[in-house]
């Protein structure tokens, strides 16, 4: 039998029973943002050898998922609290400060830093490697203690 299209729908013909019935229409699939498979060739990338279950990649979806959606969300809380329209690196500092627990913090810091110099450095090539320790010891005082 034929299909019809309407309203974004497919409606197919076994289902109109009659003229005067209502017409039953089938939701189009939500489609999912998902990275499974650049994960999984990650994994094979570093273990060759072990493979992972669809529940697993599920469970590590959702980690991730929620991984960038919190500090994002208090990032975006962060700017309008202090009036301002656009997220920088600095609202995303604090939260993720405000998220983690502190020597992960420490160390998410530090590698924020790092990736995000390393993207100016990429985009002008105006950052030398020595303002990269520089601008790493600047986070970190002399205890070790992220100022």
């Amino acid at each position: 039998m034929g299909t019809k299209k309407r309203r974004n729908h497919l409606i197919s013909a076994k289902n109109l029973d009659n003229k005067n019935q209502k017409v039953k229409t089938r939701k189009p699939k939500k489609h999912k943002i998902t990275l499974a498979n650049y994960r999984y060739k990650i994994l094979k990338q570093v273990h060759p050898d072990t493979g992972i279950s669809s529940k697993a990649m599920n469970i590590m979806n959702s980690f991730i998922y929620d991984l960038f959606y919190r500090p994002t969300k208090e990032a975006s809380n962060l700017t309008k609290y202090n009036r301002r329209s656009t997220i920088t690196s600095r609202e995303i500092q604090t939260a993720v400060r405000f998220l983690l627990p502190s020597e992960l913090a420490k160390n998410a810091v530090n590698e924020g830093t790092k990736a995000v110099i390393k993207y100016t450095r990429s985009a002008q090539d105006t950052v030398k490697d020595d303002e990269i320790t520089i601008l790493t010891n600047k986070i970190y005082n002399n205890d070790g203690q992220i100022s």
